[in-house]
C-alpha cells in the first residue's frame, strides 16, 4: 500500500517526460521534413543547376519585363499564402511567370502570363483551393483550364 502511494508522483513525472519526448520528436520531424524538401531544391539536376538556381535565373532574366500592374497582380495572387511563407511563394511563382514570359518571348509580363505561371507553379494537390481563389477574385482562367487537368 505504501509502495503504491509513493509511485504515483513518479508515474506522473514519467508521463510528463513521455509527453515532452513526443512533442520534441514531433517538432523535429516536422522541421526535418521541411529542411529535407529545401535540401532537394538545392541539389543540382542533370544540367548542373539546382531548382533554386533556375528560379533565381528566371527572376533575374525577366526582371525588366515586369510592370507595376503585373507586380500588383502577383501580390493579389499570393494573398492566400500564409504571411510567413508569402515571400518564398512569391519568388517561386514570379520565377515560373518569368519562365512563361521568356519562353513566349514577350515584351512585358501580362495578366495572362501571371495566371498561367501561377497555375504552373501551384502543386497539383492545391488546385481545388487555387480554383476557388480565382473564382472568388473573379479572375478568368478559362484559357488555362487545360493546365488544371
Amino acid at each position: 500500500m505504501l509502495y503504491a502511494m509513493s509511485s504515483s508522483p513518479n508515474q506522473g513525472f514519467m508521463w510528463f517526460i513521455f509527453f515532452w519526448v513526443f512533442v520534441l520528436i514531433f517538432s523535429m520531424s516536422v522541421g526535418g521534413y521541411f529542411m529535407f524538401r529545401k535540401f532537394f531544391k538545392v541539389l543540382p539536376m542533370a544540367d548542373g543547376k539546382s531548382k533554386l538556381d533556375w528560379q533565381n535565373h528566371y527572376v533575374e532574366a525577366s526582371r525588366h519585363l515586369w510592370t507595376d500592374e503585373s507586380k500588383a497582380f502577383l501580390d493579389v495572387l499570393v494573398e492566400p499564402v500564409p504571411a510567413p511563407f508569402r515571400d518564398i511563394a512569391k519568388h517561386s511563382i514570379a520565377a515560373k511567370i518569368g519562365e512563361v514570359a521568356l519562353n513566349e518571348k514577350a515584351t512585358a509580363v501580362t495578366r495572362e502570363h501571371c495566371i498561367k505561371g501561377y497555375i504552373l507553379a501551384t502543386p497539383r494537390r492545391d488546385y481545388k483551393s487555387l480554383i476557388s481563389f480565382l473564382e472568388k477574385k473573379q479572375i478568368d482562367y478559362t484559357a488555362h483550364k487545360h493546365l488544371l487537368q
